[in-house]
């Protein structure tokens, strides 16, 4: 018996508190307030802005180094700074500025791609941590290695 009392107590409570939607709790100016403090917490951060962000080196043989360079702006209002680099693969090795970007002022990162031991259609993705509002940014080198064996062939 006590456990029924406790089950129709239990339910009553969640049908009572249920009932109220939050969404009809904000209120309007209090949400125009945070928007507004997002926005200038946001106003002075460094931004990039890559000339690519993807490169299509076409048709490679295996084995075959090849390298490009992405090259960026920093479009904000403070320095950029990217601390880490890493591609989706060992094959991919990318090499970044070390300084800070400041602002208005141009950099580049170079990327070597290795296709030993990687034949057929290759996308790497190179992911870069940096200080921008998104803490995040990524570029794409794209190639069509033949394989060695089909490479031998045609010499």
């Amino acid at each position: 018996m006590n456990k029924v009392i406790v089950v129709l107590i239990i339910s009553a409570f969640l049908v009572v508190s249920c009932k109220d939607n939050a969404i009809t709790k904000i209120k309007a100016d209090k949400l125009e307030l945070a928007k507004q403090r997002d926005y200038e917490s946001t106003e002075g951060m460094p931004a990039i802005s890559f000339s690519k962000t993807e490169h299509d080196f076409g048709q490679i043989n295996e084995g075959d180094v090849v390298e490009t360079t992405f090259n960026f702006k920093n479009t904000g209002k403070s320095e950029l700074i990217i601390t880490n680099a890493v591609g989706s693969c060992g094959c991919t090795v990318p090499q970044w500025p070390k300084e800070p970007v400041l602002p208005g002022e141009t950099s580049e990162i170079n990327v070597k791609f290795n296709s030993n031991g990687k034949p057929n259609n290759q996308r790497k993705t190179i992911t870069l941590t940096t200080n921008t509002i998104q803490g995040k940014e990524q570029v794409v080198i794209k190639a069509q290695v033949t394989p060695k064996s089909k490479s031998n062939k045609n010499v």
